[in-house]
């Protein structure tokens, strides 16, 4: 037996069910986000998790039937296209993380936690947003805002003097 042009990992089990299992392991990282697997398992399920995401990003009506054909629901593909699509949008490749975690008690298995990065993407953004929110609102804003409140604060002592 010859092992040159083989790719992936064999994961102690047959084709078939491997296949399975990759396609029910991306489908609940695309539902939960978040899955704790052995490392190997991850290593092997990312690579297919970030070609799905290049599939939908083309949003095309075969890009569509392909990633119905990998994901195991409907509610996974409706997921996938609409909400992690456009979080993904300005990223080109990177969609998961890798975190090894402790071994797994019973057998000692590596485990890891395999992530999407979502929230990178968002970060960036906000930080511009505020430093230039921060830089302009200092002198203007805080003063303006101030002026209004004890406005308000002297009115109100008024009031009460007056009434009292």
């Amino acid at each position: 037996m010859h092992r040159h042009g083989y790719t992936g990992r064999k994961l102690s089990a047959e084709a078939g069910p491997r296949r399975a299992l990759i396609r029910g392991q991306v489908t609940s990282l695309v539902l939960h986000e978040v899955i704790q697997t052995t490392e190997a398992k991850a290593k092997e399920v990312a690579p297919h998790f970030e070609r799905l995401v290049t599939y939908a990003k083309k949003g095309t009506l075969a890009s569509g039937r392909a990633l119905r054909a990998q994901l195991l629901t409907e509610n996974a593909v409706q997921k996938l296209l609409q909400e992690l699509v456009p979080a993904f949008e300005g990223r080109q490749g990177g969609y998961t993380r890798i975190v090894k975690l402790e071994n797994r008690r019973g057998d000692n298995a590596p485990m890891a936690q395999l992530s999407l990065v979502l929230n990178e993407v968002a970060k960036p953004k906000a930080k511009a947003d505020t430093k230039t929110a921060k830089a302009s609102s200092k002198p203007a804003k805080a003063t303006k805002a101030a002026e209004p409140e004890e406005a308000q604060v002297v009115e109100e002592r008024e009031t009460v003097e007056a009434a009292s």
